[in-house]
């Protein structure tokens, strides 16, 4: 059973403090615990990760994520605590025309424990996943999103988008897109970069796709192009994908103490400059303690029945 809030929040900062240090990077506690007792009534039932990526850009931080019920909006809690603020940017409104248009399943957020917070998740219920026609109705979205609707249909890709991810830090937008197996054969994954004016990817990409089971774009308020292609995977076994993904990382991947044998997330990316990256999610709580409770009670009574 889950503890006091303070007594979660506490154990979740040390973690974060933890696995931050196995990249060398140093957590600032006055940018992480505002975030984590800013929701600390949800903590303490919620999935947990934490993430390391490749590039640049994420150097000299550490990105830690949890979810939240959809009973709690954590853009206005956000904006309360003083974890973002105001603003006239299209991307203030959008959470809440999301909110207003679609029905939702449950809700996260991201952030780095040096850069504070970044990004809130929309999550859609299974089953209910929204459509790129839909969310190109409302006007706070990024033009690119309606502008590239062609290209997202003769893929397979405009009728079931299952999360959408709104990054406050960098004010882009994430579509995680439901796709057809062939987006993941490598003379489509070609043919998709072509289109869009991306850099061609790399012999060991076009080896990740071939095992990715979805993909997200990128998109920003100030251009009708898609900015980036990302695919995912689930794995075990990260080092399974690549020969290296920096000695940083590979120490992280077998060094973190959490999650052990849970799954790990790996995403790959190609920019519209030509950077191509990798990003590593491994799970501190990989179920929420309510659903572990469920399927306690679940077993329990399939036993006594």
């Amino acid at each position: 059973m889950p503890g006091t809030a303070d007594a979660d929040v506490a154990s979740v900062y040390s973690a974060i403090e933890e696995s931050a240090g196995l990249i060398d990077v140093t957590a600032s506690r006055d940018v992480v615990w505002p975030i984590l007792t800013a929701f600390e009534d949800e903590l303490a039932d919620a999935v947990i990760a934490f993430r390391v990526a490749t590039n640049a850009q994420h150097e000299g931080d550490f990105d830690a994520r949890f979810t939240l019920p959809k009973e709690v909006d954590p853009y206005a809690v956000a904006l309360s605590k003083g974890l973002v603020e105001e603003t006239d940017h299209p991307i203030g409104g959008l959470l809440s025309d999301i909110q207003q248009l679609c029905a939702i399943d449950s809700f996260g957020i991201d952030f780095g424990v040096t850069s504070g917070f970044k990004k809130i998740w929309v999550y859609f219920p299974e089953g209910e996943q929204e459509t790129l026609a839909r969310l190109t109705s409302l006007a706070s979205m990024p033009r690119s999103l309606a502008e590239n609707i062609d290209f997202f249909t003769r893929y397979g890709l405009a009728e079931k988008v299952d999360v959408i991810g709104i990054d406050y830090r960098s004010r882009t937008m994430n579509a995680y897109l439901a796709a057809p197996a062939t987006c993941f054969e490598a003379d489509t994954v070609l043919a998709m970069h072509r289109e869009l004016g991306l850099p061609s990817p790399s012999e060991e990409m076009f080896n990740f796709c071939e095992r990715s089971f979805g993909l997200y774009t990128t998109h920003n308020w100030d251009a009708a192009e898609i900015q980036r292609m990302s695919y995912g995977a689930k794995t075990e076994d990260p080092m399974a994908f690549f020969a290296r993904l920096g000695t940083k990382i590979e120490h992280f991947v077998k060094n973190v103490p959490y999650g052990v044998d849970d799954p790990k997330m790996v995403y790959a990316a190609v920019t519209s400059s030509g950077e191509e990256y990798y990003k590593l999610q491994s799970y501190y709580r990989w179920r929420s303690v309510s659903r572990l409770n469920a399927a306690y009670i679940a077993a329990r009574d399939k036993e006594s029945a």
